[in-house]
């Protein structure tokens, strides 16, 4: 009798030691349910691209022909030239080329239009080198302020507005739901 009982007695302490608290998180979690929030929900700010037909001057728009020669070198577009003027006695020549977008700059458009396309210049992911600032509020709310790096895609260039910063401080809104665990709110 003295045995079943302490095997009863064993076997009630182990089911609840077992038995985990499935609300407590602490910052490795957090970061894990941010990183796999900014999966499905990335961060990014956009800017705006022109293509189709395009006319270059060589001097006047040497700086804006050069990031485009930049992104056909990359992938991100292909250029082929149309026409060609030189005015007579001037060291001032016209080109123009049609602009197309490829296959490449595909994930990064967000809005295309019959001369416009709006694209992620930069997308922000979670820095490994600074620790998640954790604040739990209580068993089913939390707080987690996070460091996102900059990482600029192709389109980077074409942004006329950027902060100093090489990253963004985001905080999140953490809850806990009894189907899925904790996720971003």
């Amino acid at each position: 009798m003295a045995r079943s009982f302490l095997l009863f007695f064993m076997a009630f302490v182990s089911f609840f030691t077992s038995c985990k608290n499935e609300t407590s998180i602490n910052e490795d979690d957090a970061s894990g349910v941010i990183v796999a929030h900014l999966e499905t929900n990335p961060e990014y700010k956009t800017t705006t691209f022109k293509f189709g037909e395009l006319k270059f001057h060589s001097r006047k728009d040497r700086e804006n022909f050069n990031k485009y020669e930049e992104l056909a070198e990359n992938g991100f577009i292909t250029m082929e030239l149309d026409e060609q003027k030189k005015v007579f006695l001037s060291k001032d020549s016209t080109f123009v080329y049609q602009v197309t977008l490829s296959d490449k700059a595909a994930s990064l458009v967000q809005e295309q239009g019959k001369d416009r396309a709006t694209v992620k210049a930069v997308n922000y992911i979670l820095a490994d080198d600074t620790p998640v600032n954790f604040v739990k509020s209580n068993d089913k709310t939390a707080k987690a302020t996070v460091s996102l790096k900059k990482e600029p895609t192709g389109f980077y260039q074409f942004m006329t507005k950027d902060s100093n910063s090489k990253f963004i401080t985001k905080t999140y809104k953490l809850k806990f739901k009894k189907d899925s665990g904790w996720e971003v709110e």
